[in-house]
């Protein structure tokens, strides 16, 4: 039997958030089975549980954020880098305990959550993984001519993403505009974790005044002014900006609770879009199944390969 996990003892971090800029520290606790992923608001007068689902997503601006259901109030944000590592390595079951609203930015990408992960080691539970198997094609699109953008779901025994960015800037239009990640052949954490979040100077005034970016800089983002990358050590992949947009789909489809089996395509995509994508889905019960694999030898090799659990 293909079996749900968590990790095998407490882990810590402390950092800042890129858009408020507070100072934050996060904890990643053990969870039972069947509990999925919980954030634990510990820094309010009464710890608020917030479970991360689609329909607890509540703001999609420039990053994924979610709100308790009876509490809007109380809510985290940016927590797509993160769950993107949980999917990556195969974690179902998570408590996140974290001290303000906002998940620390780390270096950008989510290679340092991935270390957080295996670190803490990886323990298999005693009930079956779910996932949820797509049975036929869904798609959200908006815009028209040289404004459209869309995603795309589609049946596959598996789990892969092809993602296809156009911004009209020198630096990145010099980089792969194109990328396909397919669980079962590639490395999560070789081929995409380390891949960085980006922005450009031009629109650092504009975002500060509405309170976003506070916390963003070169130490934890590609920059680019009207021409090229201000990093002085370049970028760690060749495609690495569209690299870290099927990063961030990862993390942004794995606000439905469970593992996906299905492709996933997408051109000019974003937080909002791949949201709505899962609210499509998800208002079509005939377009999934929940499914589970008594025996692992007939899981996708990316589920039923993933790393060792100890």
């Amino acid at each position: 039997m293909l079996l749900q996990r968590t990790i095998k003892s407490l882990v810590k971090a402390t950092g800042v958030g890129v858009h408020g800029g507070q100072r934050v520290e996060l904890s990643l606790r053990p969870a039972e089975a069947d509990t999925g992923i919980v954030f634990r608001r510990v820094d309010l007068p009464e710890p608020v549980d917030i479970p991360v689902s689609s329909m607890s997503v509540t703001d999609t601006r420039m990053a994924t954020s979610i709100s308790a259901p009876a509490q809007p109030q109380a809510r985290v944000q940016t927590i797509e880098h993160l769950l993107s590592a949980c999917s990556g390595l195969g974690i179902d079951n998570l408590y996140i305990d974290i001290t303000a609203e906002e998940v620390p930015i780390l270096d950008g990408s989510s290679a340092s959550f991935v270390f957080l992960l295996q670190s803490a080691g990886v323990v298999t539970q005693q009930l079956p993984k779910r996932f949820v198997r797509v049975l036929k094609e869904v798609e959200v699109r908006q815009g028209e001519g040289e404004n459209t953008k869309w995603a795309r779901l589609s049946p596959f025994e598996g789990f892969k993403l092809s993602f296809e960015i156009e911004f009209g800037h020198p630096a990145v239009d010099a980089t792969g505009q194109a990328v396909e990640f397919d669980l079962s052949i590639g490395n999560y954490a070789r081929d995409i974790a380390r891949a960085r979040t980006f922005g450009f100077t031009k629109d650092v005034e504009t975002l500060r005044a509405k309170g976003l970016g506070l916390g963003g800089g070169l130490d934890n983002a590609i920059v680019m002014d009207d021409y090229k990358v201000l990093n002085a050590g370049g970028l760690r992949y060749d495609d690495e900006f569209v690299k870290h947009k099927i990063l961030d789909a990862m993390g942004d489809l794995y606000c439905l609770g469970k593992p996906l089996l299905a492709a996933y395509s997408a051109f000019r995509s974003g937080h909002a879009m791949n949201n709505l994508l899962l609210r499509e889905l998800l208002s079509q019960p005939d377009a999934y199944e929940i499914v589970s694999f008594d025996d692992e030898r007939r899981a996708p090799l990316g589920f039923s390969q993933m790393l060792p659990a100890w």
